[in-house]
């Protein structure tokens, strides 16, 4: 049999729907200057679905750096991989400073945030190894523990209990495997906006013997007394024993790292195949990301407007009834009730007559019959932004209770 054949019988549970949704529930084309508005088919929207949280994307500080880096060092610069011709004094000075900046002994750079993880696992586990994970692990984690080739445990989503109920059956294996075990969590969980349990997690090492890894993609730069994210917040940074998070949050850049002690580290540092193989991070990006990193640690008043937006924009939510789950970030969830034909007629109304653009989660990656729409708050919204944005959801809503969403199929666009 071909192997293609089996492609174009399904193009999956989400492709499925790309003749109606590519190029606007999928695949859309934003455009203009990044920020809280952007351009959307020749019209102005509220832009809720960009994770720049400090609203660093379009600084001009940040701007400038980027340009001097890029006409100073161009692209290419330094060519090769890290290991073998890609290394320079920047980026050992960005590991330097994130090691300072999270409280770790030290750091390694990462290409990209979503392989650096993967890779990480991949380097960490062998066969004989044991691997206990949140069951709501962003795609990255799920896809590093896909290629283990050793047990992995998952527990429920933030249960502390059923968490110390796998480390049960992980430390019993091991003792017959002689492996080790690595528990992996997240700082904030993408889609709900929940901080994981990390405290309660750390205090589980009195009685079970596990490294923890934790992915703080979303708590970086946006959690804790100076933004170095859920360990911080929590008062466990210390037992956190790798810290990983990446530039594409609130740094709005490329890349990522990992952070812990200096032997690990130097493990890491010569094993990850992702790394080793991979060309260098290029320099406008390292100079970029310092700079960054600089106004993330030194210009608390972006995070402190970052915060005041989330609050009044969740605090407007639940004042107009919408269930916005258990976040305690700024990553802002709407749960709703409809099959994905009434999620994408009301997503084209927000869209096309209350210009609002917003992305929606249905089906398969949530349970039939729910609608998430994920909403991200920024440094750079308005209250206008958010007073526009409350009164469209709530006219929305009143419409999607009515059934005026309730539609056969997926609205062309």
């Amino acid at each position: 049999m071909d192997i293609f054949e089996k492609l174009l019988k399904s193009l999956g549970p989400i492709g499925q729907h790309s003749d109606r949704a590519h190029g606007y529930f999928a695949f859309p084309k934003l455009e203009g200057e990044i920020g809280n508005r952007m351009q959307f088919r020749g019209k102005e929207k509220i832009v809720w679905s960009l994770n720049n949280y400090l609203g660093l994307a379009n600084h001009p500080e940040v701007r400038q750096a980027d340009i001097d880096a890029v006409s100073q060092f161009g692209l290419a610069y330094p060519m090769g991989a890290r290991m073998m011709s890609g290394n320079s004094d920047h980026h050992d000075r960005l590991e330097k400073e994130l090691s300072e900046f999270v409280k770790k002994e030290d750091t390694m750079l990462l290409n990209y945030g979503y392989q650096g993880i993967l890779s990480a696992i991949d380097a960490i586990c062998g066969r004989r190894d044991i691997i206990v994970y949140d069951a709501e692990s962003h795609a990255c984690i799920i896809d590093g523990v896909r290629l283990h080739p050793g047990h992995r445990y998952v527990f429920k989503h933030n249960d502390v209990a059923d968490c110390e109920k796998q480390l049960k059956r992980a430390t019993e294996l091991a003792k017959t495997s002689g492996g080790g075990i690595l528990v992996i969590t997240e700082g904030v969980f993408g889609m709900g906006g929940d901080q994981g349990k990390l405290k309660e997690i750390v205090a589980l090492k009195d009685t079970y013997e596990f490294r923890l890894l934790v992915d703080d993609a979303h708590g970086f730069g946006t959690i804790g007394a100076t933004g170095a994210g859920c360990g911080e917040e929590q008062g466990c940074q210390d037992g956190i024993d790798l810290y990983f998070s990446t530039f594409a949050k609130s740094m709005a850049s490329i890349g990522g790292f990992i952070s812990g002690d200096k032997n690990i580290i130097t493990y890491l540092r010569y094993n990850m195949r992702s790394q080793i193989f991979a060309k260098s991070l290029p320099m406008p990006y390292v100079l970029g990301n310092l700079k960054r990193l600089d106004m993330l640690r030194n210009r608390p008043e972006l995070r402190e407007k970052l915060w005041s937006n989330v609050k009044k924009l969740q605090q407007g939510l639940r004042d107009n009834g919408f269930d916005i789950g258990a976040t305690d970030s700024p990553v802002t969830p709407i749960y709703l009730k409809g099959d994905i034909p009434e999620a994408t007629a009301m997503c084209l109304d927000l869209r096309e007559n209350y210009n609002i653009f917003c992305s929606i989660v249905v089906y398969p990656v949530i349970p039939k019959g729910q609608i998430i729409y994920r909403i991200i708050p920024t440094a750079a919204h308005t209250d206008e932004d958010i007073e526009l944005t409350l009164k469209a959801f709530k006219e929305t809503k009143e419409k999607l209770d009515a059934q005026v969403y309730k539609v056969a199929e997926i609205p062309m666009t």
